[in-house]
């Protein structure tokens, strides 16, 4: 799946990834390869993406946003 992170100031990561997991409002989950459609809102805390080969991308630490899941892209906009 298609993974963008993105702050209002620049672009945080893009690439693709097999899971992406997320500090959700309610408990971090994690969104895998074709996951159902998803709008969710984000707390402090940090986003892990697992790239397709199974490397870590850094951890990527926010104080909050919300993701959006759709068509097999994750968007995630970030505080």
């Amino acid at each position: 799946m298609n993974v963008r992170i993105l702050s209002a100031e620049r672009n945080l990561y893009t690439g693709e990834a097999s899971a992406v997991t997320l500090p959700g409002i309610d408990g971090s989950f994690t969104v895998l390869d074709h996951h159902a459609p998803l709008i969710a809102g984000l707390r402090a805390g940090t986003v892990r993406c697992t790239r397709t080969d199974g490397t870590e991308v850094p951890g990527i630490d926010i104080a909050g946003g919300c993701v959006l899941v759709a068509d097999n892209q994750v968007t995630v906009c970030v505080e």
